[in-house]
């Protein structure tokens, strides 16, 4: 009888002593070869997308682009997407989603642009900390805000920095236009409080002023106050006609979608939000959180999410947006029932989840 012999056990058996050093323990482990890498030259990296801010550009008083260089773990996007941009802040990793408002044909760079929170730990960061020369983390761009495979009239409506995917759309219809694939007519109705609050205002103006199929007017709260969704969509009368893409702040949005939605004859909404989505009133009671390899045990609340618990216990997972979008809180569920406060899914055994928007059912273990 012939038999087989694993030579790979034999050799890892007979291998010298210093092949078990533990000094090239770290030569297996990603992060440690990712952080020497970045030792040498911070947007190398084995697994992660880092961009270099190439240019800074002020747009209004709370408003700025960052023109970023990615390394080449970076797959390019389509107008209308967004970008995970992580950044630590006093030692603590936080990410947050940033709609891409450049050109997609510039395939070697692109542009995010922050309009500063009030009290946004990363807007204000990248507002006061980051100049050029800084790099940054990203995730590979994301989301469906994009436009259709065939052209068709549009009305896009946004509101404040709303508009930031807006832009992108436009150029990308520009370059349609230009290679004759589009005969539509496009308008963009963009809500701001006065003409100094307008971003991209040059830009879009002389778009309008050479792109006859282009139609820019704009909604000044300061001047006329603040519209209703009815008031608004009147401003394009033929809207009825035109497909409608909606970006902006949660409650013009939530008006916006719900009159156009009561007609019957709507033509498609698409809209980007990065508020976060109502939650569902979470069932179950509080329950046991595991962590695996680990004796260490926690108490979820009923109505808590993992990600609060876990925090609450002192503990410190990964997070971004904490709306259940960016996917940083991901974890393995090794066993265990969690609801989706969001979509109200449940998760049964082992299964990856998102901690910020699971809710214990049961009794659960994590990879924590």
């Amino acid at each position: 009888m012939k038999t087989t012999q694993n030579h790979s056990s034999v050799a890892l058996s007979h291998a010298p002593r210093w092949r078990q050093a533990q000094w090239l323990h770290p030569l297996n482990d990603t992060t440690a070869i990712n952080d020497l890498l970045a030792s040498v030259n911070p947007l190398w990296s084995l697994t992660e997308v880092r961009a270099e801010v190439c240019a800074r550009q002020v747009l209004t008083a709370d408003t700025v682009s960052l023109h970023l260089r990615p390394n080449r773990l970076w797959c390019g996007f389509v107008a209308g997407q967004h970008v995970p941009v992580t950044v630590e802040i006093n030692g603590v990793r936080h990410t947050r989603l940033y709609s891409i408002s450049s050109d997609a044909a510039r395939a070697q760079s692109f542009s995010i642009t922050v309009k500063r929170q009030p009290n946004g730990r990363v807007s204000n960061y990248l507002h006061d900390q980051v100049r050029v020369g800084k790099v940054l983390t990203l995730g590979q761009a994301q989301g469906d805000f994009t436009l259709p495979a065939q052209a068709v009239p549009l009305l896009l409506l946004s509101a404040g920095s709303g508009i930031t995917p807006m832009r992108a759309l436009l150029h990308s219809l520009e370059q349609r236009h230009a290679t004759g694939d589009g005969s539509h007519p496009v308008t963009l109705l963009h809500v701001c409080r006065d003409a100094d609050d307008f971003i991209f205002a040059d830009d879009l103006r002389q778009l309008a002023a050479r792109a006859p199929w282009f139609t820019l007017q704009l909604w000044h709260t300061r001047a006329q106050g603040r519209p209703s969704a009815q008031t608004l969509l009147a401003q394009v009368p033929d809207h009825p006609t035109r497909a409608l893409y909606l970006c902006g702040p949660a409650t013009l949005m939530d008006a916006v979608e719900q009159h156009w939605g009561a007609r019957a004859e709507a033509l498609p909404l698409r809209s980007e939000r990065f508020a976060p989505t109502p939650l569902r009133v979470a069932s179950g009671v509080a329950c046991e959180v595991q962590r695996s390899h680990s004796e260490q045990l926690f108490t979820a609340n009923a109505g808590e999410s993992l990600l609060d618990a876990a925090e609450r216990a002192g503990l410190s997972p990964a997070y971004g947006c904490r709306m259940g979008i960016c996917r940083s809180c991901l974890c393995h569920k090794r066993s265990g029932e969690v609801e989706n406060a969001v979509t109200g899914e449940i998760s049964h055994g082992d299964e990856w989840i998102r901690l910020c928007v699971s809710h214990a059912r049961t009794p659960i273990q994590l990879d924590l």
